[in-house]
């Protein structure tokens, strides 16, 4: 059975539906960049437990409830808003715990007592689920939006431009407010805008709400501009509940009518566990054996925000033009390749064994440190392009009438099994005590990922 996908009929949007649409990446990536992998995540492990061991295992385990979460209920919402339609009213419910919770970030003050790191870690898992519950409903608008040969290129802009407003927040925290406690201090070598109490990190902790700041102000043109789907009229909630999770378990017990969707869902789960841990764990990682402060993290950020926004906006054209599996297998390899490169380097040797100097001097000016940045763009470059492309598909395979289900059933496969690598993650890392071996568990899920997306058969759902 040919694939086919909603967007063969005539798109119904024109371009502020389109921007709209790529505004709502640009308003909540600054939670992933930020808050998941380069400000809040290694002040968080370091500074705020203060044992970056502990630490990195105990957001691991807050990664691996949310993500459980995540898996069970985003297929069942999907089914359910399949019946009802109406798919702004699901992003604006969970936009206000998104915000919420990054708001509360700011409670994680140096020496707060267990039931405040209870507080932050369940804000941490709340917006983390939000998040993701936002992104179902949003990428279930997609393909209403432009004709099928323009899946790959909506997709790669929205994350481009994701990655590039992820960015610009990074540069205005890290070069502007958040300052190196040593010096006092910003990435620029500025006095920070704000004079904030060093002794509380009133700085570090101002990150989360920021991030929830920017997601108010940007996602106002999405609700603006971007049509939605219909609700539909004389639908109880009740009874929508009802048929959602009927249809719901009938394509759970019929997926082998969709084996090839199901093929993909299996590969994208094993690869999608590898990069969000990469992504999750690459800067506490990077803190730990250079003992990077705020000036490093936040250069690294942005090398890495760049690379991955152009990854993504050009693998949008590829996907249009290649198809969208050999752009996704080609991310994954860069992928693998990356992330070999950046577990060879420690704080005293590089490629397994090769000792290098960590002189004084600039930041990021020793060997080890650009290796690892080198191979780090590496997998920003890919990181775009496979998360865009992994969409784009799905938006081609899936039955028109049930695409929030199968966005839901992608967001299940994205989040499954996603606990397993931050659960693999924090037992290796406690068991030995070493965040590097711990890490190193991603590539297992990254090489299988890529082993079975290779034996999917894009052009067919059968």
């Amino acid at each position: 059975m040919t694939v086919y996908a909603p967007a063969d009929a005539k798109p119904q949007s024109n371009t502020l539906a389109l921007t709209g649409w790529v505004m709502f990446d640009w308003a909540a990536q600054p939670f992933y960049t930020l808050v998941s992998t380069f400000l809040f995540a290694p002040y968080f492990a370091n500074v705020f437990i203060g044992d970056p061991v502990q630490g990195q295992a105990l957001w691991a385990y807050a990664a691996a409830v949310a993500g459980i979460a995540v898996a069970i209920l985003s297929p069942v919402l999907g089914a359910i808003a399949d019946r009802t339609g109406g798919l702004k009213r699901w992003i604006f419910v969970f936009s206000l715990a998104f915000v919420a919770g990054q708001a509360a970030l700011w409670l994680a003050a140096p020496g707060a007592g267990p039931g405040t790191v209870w507080i932050v870690l369940a804000a941490i898992v709340a917006v983390t689920m939000a998040g993701e519950f936002s992104a179902v409903f949003n990428n279930s608008l997609m393909p209403a939006l432009v004709g099928r040969d323009g899946l790959g290129r909506l997709s790669g802009i929205g994350w481009a431009a994701g990655y590039v407003g992820g960015l610009i927040a990074l540069v205005i925290m890290a070069g502007f407010v958040v300052s190196n406690p040593d010096t006092g201090k910003s990435m620029a070598g500025l006095d920070p805008l704000i004079p904030f109490d060093a002794a509380t990190r009133d700085a570090d902790r101002l990150v989360g709400p920021f991030s929830a700041l920017w997601f108010v102000v940007f996602i106002i043109p999405f609700f603006l501009f971007t049509p939605d789907i219909p609700q539909r009229p004389g639908v109880l909630w009740k009874q929508a509940a009802r048929d959602g999770l009927s249809d719901l378990w009938s394509t759970i017990q019929n997926l082998r009518d969709f084996r090839e969707i199901a093929k993909f869902m299996v590969a994208r789960m094993l690869y999608t566990d590898g990069l969000a841990a990469i992504f999750i764990f690459g800067g506490i990682y990077a803190a730990s054996i250079f003992g990077w402060g705020v000036t490093q993290l936040g250069m690294f950020g942005i090398i890495l925000s760049i690379a991955a926004a152009a990854g993504g906006f050009a693998g949008g054209f590829l996907d249009d033009r290649l198809g969208a599996k050999p752009v996704v297998l080609g991310a994954l390899a860069l992928l693998i390749v990356g992330a070999i490169g950046v577990l060879s380097i420690d704080s005293a040797s590089l490629l397994f064994g090769i000792p290098y100097e960590r002189a004084a001097g600039a930041p990021l000016s020793s060997d080890g440190e650009r290796l690892y940045i080198a191979f780090a763009i590496l997998m920003g470059l890919a990181s775009g392009p496979l998360q865009a492309s992994s969409r784009s598909l799905l938006a081609r395979m899936a039955p028109p009438d049930r695409m929030t289900e199968f966005f839901g059933l992608f967001a299940f496969s994205g989040k499954v099994t996603s606990f397993m690598a931050p659960l693999a993650i924090a037992a290796v890392t406690t068991a030995s005590g070493s965040q590097r071996l711990g890490i190193s568990v991603v590539l297992v899920f990254l090489i299988a990922g890529f082993v079975l997306m290779a034996t999917v058969r894009s052009g067919h759902v059968r």
